[in-house]
């Protein structure tokens, strides 16, 4: 019986490079495999700029309709925890800055691996700061419905617009703190797995769409009627 292992052996290559057949090497595979993976993510993200845009379309047409009631509604947040949350999520897009470029450079492992938990370190804090608000804003009588503090409707849909879309931001946040976490598990456990798979800056490129959507939501719910 003849041996199969020599047609084994010489086909062994293909299976695990598969760029070979394709004639690319395996740096340019590599620099394929992270455009596709951005493009991907740069699809979604527009994806997700169209939902949020619908969102603030909707708030900026409350506005320009009841400006008065829309500035009373936001001078009800609480601009202590908006504004910690701010801060929060800004230095969290730093260190997430940080280590998207830190990523390329193999010796610079373990600050990108710092950067990584101290980014989802802060996002974490930043849903418990939020649910502290949450609790406040229920004690306040700020949830719509039966009971709501302010009596005209206009308020009442500036917030369940506050509601709807911060509920909505802390989810995007939470999968973000899943991503970057697991980014820096993976990171620990491969030694080369930071500075060659596109998966990094995917991640980190959904975070960094995350904080500018809190950017936007930001004045729109707690600067408005306070400022000037």
């Amino acid at each position: 019986m003849r041996e199969p292992a020599p047609l084994l052996r010489e086909s062994a290559p293909s299976l695990r490079e598969p760029w070979h057949d394709l004639g690319f090497a395996p740096a340019d595979a590599l620099a394929r495999q992270r455009a596709g993976a951005s493009f991907g993510m740069w699809i979604f993200i527009a994806s997700e700029v169209l939902f949020f845009g619908a969102l603030f379309l909707f708030y900026a047409a409350l506005r320009a309709e009841h400006p008065e009631a829309v500035a009373a509604a936001a001078r009800e947040t609480n601009i202590v925890y908006g504004t910690a949350n701010t801060a929060l999520l800004l230095t969290s897009g730093l260190l997430a800055a940080i280590a998207a470029r830190a990523a390329e450079v193999p010796a610079l492992r373990r600050l990108v691996l710092v950067c990584l938990l101290l980014t989802a370190g802060l996002g974490l804090a930043f849903l418990i700061v939020k649910g502290f608000e949450y609790r406040e804003d229920i004690r306040e009588n700020l949830v719509p419905g039966p009971g709501f503090k302010l009596a005209d409707r206009p308020t009442q849909l500036f917030f369940g617009f506050y509601w709807f879309a911060t509920a909505v931001h802390g989810i995007h946040l939470a999968i973000g703190i899943g991503l970057v976490t697991r980014l820096a598990w993976k990171g620990w456990r491969a030694p080369d797995f930071l500075a060659t798979s596109p998966q990094v800056e995917v991640a980190l490129l959904y975070w960094g769409f995350v904080d500018m959507v809190w950017i936007v939501l930001y004045p729109a719910l707690y600067l408005v009627g306070r400022a000037g």
